[in-house]
């Protein structure tokens, strides 16, 4: 396996005010040979409430599509966890910028003709959806990038957040739009009202009891999916709690980098101090995270490790993604 890390913005391209020195980045976990790479490429945006990307949806993740036969990458995206720099279009730009990279690099070597798969967990499928049903909104400030497609050949969403109306996260939509979003906003981002005839293929699965994402949310993309003649799949298992990933325990090794941008937060917290975030904000995020210990995460809200597993039934989720995607283009 070939794994390398690669900041998808330059210096200059990229000035989120709360980056705090973090670069959005992609992970890779590449067959050696490119005949191993059966199923094309598989990227993963692990969820975390827009406040910080969670590890136990990024590589462990990665991990199951790459022995499946996909080529796979973890995507690093902007997060914000003082909640004072609304996320807006951030997210969205580095997810597309992100997807034209890896088309591009793929090409450099000589592989066309090659599908793109996006997987997203929560937030992170909020923003894979966000890209699913506005890859045509996306411009990439270079314009070799720019003529490169960012839609997806297709999309699973895992316990997504799907729309920023009644049935949000509310969390999520308040990092991502702020406090006091305009209709638009809310109308742009609730991907259910988005869907269209060009919108790729869905994969979507969520748990009934789901306490901080509403299982509504999944419904309103199924049916939004259905109602355009969209290929799609969508899973409810009756029990479960959010978050729960692959279903299983991952392992205590599973590599943290997606903390990166919370990490370098963290830093300037007790270094020279956050700037235009509230002091009250600033006093919470010290009692979260305490001088010292700021290698120990406790992240709040859903954006913490894997829940204990109860019901072993959603550990078979990656098999059916794996078997919907592979048909979809076969019964187009």
């Amino acid at each position: 396996m070939r794994k390398f890390k690669v900041d998808i913005w330059d210096k200059d391209e990229y000035d989120y005010p709360a980056s705090y020195g973090f670069r959005p980045f992609i992970k890779a976990y590449l067959h050696e040979d490119t005949k191993d790479t059966k199923k094309g490429v598989m990227l993963v945006a692990p969820g975390g409430g827009y406040n910080m990307c969670v590890p136990h949806e990024g590589e462990p993740v990665a991990l199951e599509f790459y022995e499946k036969g996909y080529d796979a990458y973890v995507l690093a995206y902007t997060t914000d966890l003082t909640f004072a720099f609304p996320l807006k279009d951030q997210p969205l730009n580095d997810i597309g910028r992100a997807v034209r990279l890896i088309r591009r690099t793929r090409l450099d070597a000589g592989i066309r003709n090659e599908k793109l798969f996006i997987c997203g967990f929560s937030a992170g499928a909020h923003l894979c959806a966000t890209l699913t049903v506005h890859f045509k909104d996306v411009k990439d400030p270079d314009k070799v990038l720019n003529r490169i497609s960012a839609r997806p050949d297709g999309t699973i969403l895992s316990y997504p957040v799907i729309t920023m109306g009644r049935f949000t996260h509310k969390s999520s939509r308040e990092a991502l739009l702020g406090r006091s979003p305009s209709g638009e906003e809310v109308d742009y981002y609730s991907c259910e009202k988005n869907v269209d005839n060009d919108t790729p293929p869905c994969f979507i699965w969520q748990t009934a009891e789901d306490e901080l994402v509403p299982v509504k949310n999944s419904y309103l993309m199924a049916q939004a999916l259905i109602d355009k003649g969209i290929p799609c799949a969508h899973y409810v298992f009756p029990f479960g709690l959010h978050g729960l990933g692959l279903g299983r325990e991952t392992g205590e090794d599973t590599d943290d980098y997606t903390y990166a941008q919370l990490y370098a937060m963290v830093r300037v917290l007790y270094g020279e101090g956050l700037t235009g975030v509230p002091a009250k904000r600033i006093q919470e995020l010290k009692k979260q995270f305490p001088k010292g210990a700021q290698g120990s995460l406790e992240p709040d809200d859903d954006a913490g490790s894997i829940p204990p597993v109860y019901f072993p039934e959603i550990t078979l989720w990656p098999q059916l993604a794996d078997s919907f995607l592979t048909q979809i283009e076969t019964h187009r």
